[in-house]
């Protein structure tokens, strides 16, 4: 019986374990490279913008040509101060037209730096604003199957890092040790003894009352914009969307900045009186998103914009002069490099028999399509990835860059 010498450990020569433990080393890299190689370079920056509430997909972008569009949303008539928009809509293409309140949006699209996707939704069918938004920003196929964001699991897998302007984490960014939140800090508000003396003092000038109550007006509005998000008035309010969406901008293009951004803009939820709600709601998203333009300057040719919501609503009006909650809507797609001046969809038509469950519009395309290359283009997720960031999902919508 032989008994094992120092130069060997358990019958294996050293030179044998050297020779494994090298070409194990030699293995492990090229594997890396392997999975490095299936990884695009990330270029460019993404904002992702979540209106809450669920926007009217056919209100923002309304199918004009469709044979049934005028027998759904008839045009003004005894009732137009509930129904009718205050502005006529801007034309896209034969079909499709722009809401009147998104002027800067249609110069986007007629410069071909805005790609409108209509007859879209994520996979959730019900009508809960709060497992919808869970799910969409998840990126699961149901709702809290996940707990944390395919952002997050994107900037973490990358070790990149996401600014979402907000008072609380949104589920979308959670998971990321590189992602934060951002408020503006506001100063202490002034002695309402001191407010109440002042008025008092004003009251006898009616420009200086008026200056006063302005003034206190634009403060309140301001400060809706920094509660916590919710149903309406979160962070994302109208009033304080377009100083976000500038300070967004600036944070992505500082050098050294954030590959991503995160905006929410509240108030979505029109089930009355949509018509004059829409043309401020519409307003606000469209002012904050050519501030964000503006701040981010030279990076705006390599920095898309996705602008989506949980979900669309009904096709026809209520009796309310507003919507209920639905199925398919509409999400935008900006930026410098995106294959814009056209609508994306295959169509489903407006018919009764064509429209889902008799009353909403038929999504034929998973958001999460659009997700897909988002991910390969800006926060550089490979093939080998794709299943951890965004589990089982769909095919990749192609073309969505001039380059």
């Amino acid at each position: 019986m032989t008994t094992p010498t120092a130069h060997h450990t358990h019958g294996w020569p050293r030179r044998r374990w050297l020779q494994a433990a090298g070409a194990g080393l030699l293995l492990a890299g090229h594997g890396m490279q392997a999975a490095f190689a299936n990884s695009p370079q990330a270029r460019g920056k993404l904002v992702v913008v979540m209106l809450r509430g669920a926007l009217d997909g056919l209100a923002a972008v309304p199918a004009v040509g469709d044979p049934q569009w005028a027998t759904l949303r008839p045009p003004a008539d005894a009732a137009a101060s509930l129904l009718a928009p205050a502005t006529p809509p801007l034309p896209l293409d034969a079909m499709f037209a722009l809401h009147g309140a998104l002027p800067q949006l249609h110069r986007w699209y007629t410069e071909g730096q805005l790609l409108v996707v209509h007859a879209v939704a994520s996979p959730y069918r019900e009508r809960s604003h709060f497992d919808a938004q869970q799910l969409l920003e998840s990126g699961g196929a149901r709702p809290f199957e996940l707990a944390t964001g395919w952002l997050g699991r994107a900037l973490e897998a990358g070790g990149r890092r996401g600014v979402a302007l907000s008072p609380a984490m949104p589920v979308a960014l959670r998971g990321a040790r590189g992602a934060s939140t951002w408020t503006p800090s506001r100063a202490a508000s002034p002695d309402a003894d001191l407010m109440t003396r002042i008025a008092q003092t004003y009251q006898g000038d009616p420009v200086l009352a008026g200056l006063l109550e302005q003034a206190l007006s634009q403060r309140d509005t301001i400060g809706a914009g920094v509660r916590e998000p919710g149903m309406g008035g979160g962070a994302g309010s109208p009033g304080a969307f377009a100083g976000l969406a500038r300070q967004a901008g600036r944070f992505l293009a500082e050098p050294g900045g954030a590959d991503l951004a995160w905006l929410d803009l509240d108030g979505w939820d029109t089930h009355t009186g949509q018509a004059a709600r829409l043309q401020r709601q519409l307003g606000a998203l469209d002012g904050g998103l050519a501030a964000l333009r503006e701040a981010l300057g030279e990076r705006w040719a390599d920095t898309t914009v996705l602008v989506m919501t949980e979900f669309g609503r009904s096709a026809a009006l209520n009796g309310s002069g507003g919507t209920d909650h639905g199925t398919g809507g509409v999400a935008f797609l900006a930026g410098g490099a995106v294959a814009g001046g056209r609508v994306l969809t295959d169509w489903p038509g407006l018919g009764r028999h064509e429209l889902l469950d008799g009353r909403d519009l038929r999504p034929t395309r998973d958001i999460r399509s659009l997700f897909v290359p988002l991910l390969q283009r800006h926060l550089g997720v490979g093939t080998a990835q794709l299943a951890r960031v965004l589990p089982d999902a769909p095919p990749a919508a192609p073309g969505l860059w001039r380059s």
